[in-house]
């Protein structure tokens, strides 16, 4: 039995777990977007305004919007984060593990940093924002290598499709 094997129910168990915690932390974000952060924004941006689109709309707007955003990332990458602990029960590989930890660096550095941009004006943060965003994409594309049925279910790096050339079938 190899270690990725005897640690598989732990790897699973994390990834579920850490997805649980985010999600349920996406909620709240989200929660406190819809029922307590406007006028605080008000207060903060006052009659400032941005551009948007061609548009000029009140920035106390257009950081609700961005915050939003973030709790909406935050909560779909948390589930990316369940679903890797559910392909990591009958498969345990690096190349799942890389893609929850770009699922976790992209909530950090995208979701993270639209919430301190928006909850403190500091608008340097924006610069960060893309990294979460190519973290996510990195992510997406880890994990559908990781769930591949291309890639087999075996645990040496050789795949289902260089077996079945190995064997003749």
């Amino acid at each position: 039995m190899t270690s990725c094997e005897t640690s598989g129910s732990a790897v699973r168990s994390w990834w579920v777990s850490t997805g649980a915690v985010l999600a349920g932390l996406a909620v709240v974000t989200g929660a406190f977007a819809a029922h307590g952060l406007g006028p605080y924004l008000e207060g903060l941006y006052g009659d400032q305004v941005r551009e948007v689109a061609g548009q000029q709309i009140p920035a106390a707007q257009k950081y609700l919007a961005d915050f939003r955003t973030a709790a909406e990332y935050q909560m779909y990458h948390a589930l990316a984060l369940v679903v890797c602990g559910l392909v990591a029960a009958p498969r345990c590989c690096r190349t799942l593990n890389a893609a929850g930890w770009a699922f976790v660096l992209g909530i950090a550095c995208f979701s993270g940093s639209l919430y301190t941009l928006v909850l403190t004006g500091q608008t340097w943060l924006g610069m960060v924002t893309p990294i979460g965003g190519l973290a996510f994409i990195l992510g997406w594309i880890l994990l559908a290598l990781a769930a591949c049925p291309c890639r087999g279910t075996a645990h040496d790096g050789s795949s289902a499709v260089g077996q079945q050339v190995e064997s003749g079938t």
